[in-house]
């Protein structure tokens, strides 16, 4: 009788408490979902990809495909947070959840790979050198010896050290603060993507670009590492698609000038 007491007690403990019973975890498109809003990590020092305009509003590539992304997930593209991150901090950002998503010219690298979850390409762009108009250097090998200037966080500092590794590199947080230490005379060259740096030589007649790229840098939005953020990313995914095969992110590659 004892005997068939305590397993009835033990068993009657068990249900109540669910023990072996694994609660399921709310993913993070359930989530963003219920909450009616998504945060999206985003670069302002990127133009065209990503900035603030002269109205302080967010505009760029990257937050036009935010707000689509946003407006297929929620069906109002106001129901996105931009937080602004730089190239050393987004994935920082990402991993403690300050935000859901990093749209913020980030390229995919076997190394990020190891921590973050990655949508399908949306953009493809190449690492190139920024010099003054009259320097006589063509190539990045000429740079041995002397002074180039990269951002942290980004793929630059590795394609450099890999060409030239007796190269004395200078780091800075953004691009526009490389750009300045580039006017400055702080270095002999800059190297970044491409993209980035088509507005200062646009703009500033006293740099240009040489025409060798050095890489081919695939951007895509990242997610957590994590299984609670796999449906987002195939909803993603989707939407990205979409575009693609609609034309629709080609004409928004013309829309801001870095159709390849």
């Amino acid at each position: 009788m004892h005997k068939k007491l305590l397993l009835l007690l033990i068993f009657s403990i068990f249900i109540l408490c669910g023990c072996g019973k694994k609660q399921p975890v709310e993913d993070d498109l359930s989530r963003i979902m219920k909450q009616d809003k998504i945060t999206i990590g985003v670069r302002t020092d990127t133009q065209p990809f990503g900035y603030i305009d002269e109205k302080g509003q967010y505009v760029g590539y990257d937050i036009d495909i935010a707000k689509i992304i946003t407006t297929a997930l929620l069906g109002d593209a106001k129901k996105v947070e931009f937080v602004p991150v730089t190239a050393s901090d987004r994935i920082r950002k990402l991993i403690t959840n300050e935000v859901d998503i990093l749209i913020a010219t980030l390229s995919i690298t076997d190394q990020r790979q190891r921590i973050l979850d990655f949508s399908v390409p949306y953009y493809v762009a190449g690492q190139a050198l920024m010099l003054p108009a009259k320097s006589d250097i063509i190539s990045l090998r000429e740079l041995s010896g002397k002074k180039v200037i990269i951002v942290y966080g980004s793929t630059s500092e590795r394609s450099v050290r890999t060409g030239i590794p007796d190269v004395n590199i200078l780091g800075y947080r953004t691009y526009d603060d490389a750009y300045r230490a580039m006017k400055e005379g702080r270095a002999d060259a800059l190297i970044a993507d491409d993209t980035l740096l088509y507005r200062y030589v646009l703009s500033d007649k006293s740099l240009k670009l040489l025409p060798k790229r050095y890489s081919k840098e695939y951007y895509a939005i990242a997610f957590r590492k994590d299984e609670a953020s796999q449906r987002l990313q195939i909803r993603v995914n989707s939407v990205l698609q979409s575009l693609q095969s609609t034309g629709k992110l080609n004409r928004l590659q013309e829309k801001w000038g870095i159709a390849n």
